[in-house]
């Protein structure tokens, strides 16, 4: 299926951009001692069937939405455990699994009626469904919170500051998606070479969204400053050399304080794929 060969290949994509502040990329590990690049390769390797069975669930689910967000779950869970297995239980793609599982239901369930390419407008309707398709997330995952005793970094980020992170993201519609990331890749096609292009978009997110893994390595403060270094560097309208050079000297400051913007990195992703989906690369 088309879609998954896409998702598969946004992760790809968005590990293989380099130089990359703080992530895994080509080059290096970035702020990560317990992941690199080859890593990054198993795990996507083990999350691509799923990927395909998510969007055969959207494609062939004839029933409510809430309904087929569980089934996607269910499958989401089976694909994490893969993951795991396949990373020695580090977590690589906790949340890009967690963010494709509904995306590509969602756009399974749209094309049993639209076809490809996407407009911006079906892109839009997509990000609709997955908004409606999630409405009830936050309130049955975070009611009763304070009583579990296995907490995972979102749900200890949760208590301590009321970020809603990945899910606060899925029941907006992925506005860091809509409202930013795309508008930008769809202003500036064309404009340069795609490594660029998709690493200038790092940039732009880096610099404005709330930004969970950050907010859990480095505190509120540490993500302030790697979103006003984001910023410094996105307003500059850099060359391609000099913007390459900033990347590698920002890099180097995140790896020494032990930052990485992993959920821009993962917002990356889904915006690649949703460029394939409108051609925009």
């Amino acid at each position: 299926m088309q879609l998954t060969k896409f998702a598969t290949k946004s992760l790809y994509y968005e590990v293989t951009l380099s130089p990359k502040p703080g992530l895994v990329d080509r080059f290096d590990n970035g702020a990560h001692q317990d992941m690199d690049f080859f890593m990054f390769i198993d795990s996507i390797e083990s999350l691509a069937p799923y990927f395909y069975e998510y969007a055969r669930l959207g494609f062939e689910h004839h029933g409510d939405l809430a309904s087929l967000f569980t089934k996607l779950r269910h499958k989401g869970i089976e694909a994490e455990r893969d993951m795991l297995e396949a990373t020695y239980q580090i977590n690589t793609h906790k949340g890009a699994n967690f963010s494709f599982a509904v995306l590509l239901g969602a756009t399974g369930f749209y094309l049993q009626e639209h076809s490809l390419p996407f407009s911006f407008q079906d892109t839009a309707n997509v990000l609709s469904l997955v908004s409606q398709m999630t409405q009830h997330l936050v309130q049955q995952d975070f009611s009763h919170i304070t009583q579990k005793n296995d907490l995972s970094h979102g749900e200890k980020l949760y208590i301590k500051t009321g970020v809603l992170g990945v899910r606060g993201e899925a029941t907006q519609g992925y506005p860091a998606l809509s409202n930013l990331l795309l508008p930008f890749l769809r202003d500036h096609t064309g404009q340069e070479n795609t490594e660029v292009l998709l690493l200038r978009g790092l940039i732009l997110l880096v610099s404005q969204i709330e930004d969970s893994n950050l907010l859990h390595r480095g505190g509120v403060n540490g993500w302030q400053q790697v979103k006003q270094r984001g910023m410094f560097i996105h307003e500059s309208k850099l060359n391609e050399y000099d913007f390459r050079q900033s990347l590698t000297s920002f890099n180097q400051e995140l790896i020494e304080k032990n930052l990485s913007p992993g959920g821009a990195a993962d917002l990356l992703s889904l915006g690649i794929y949703f460029s394939f989906l409108e051609e925009l690369i």
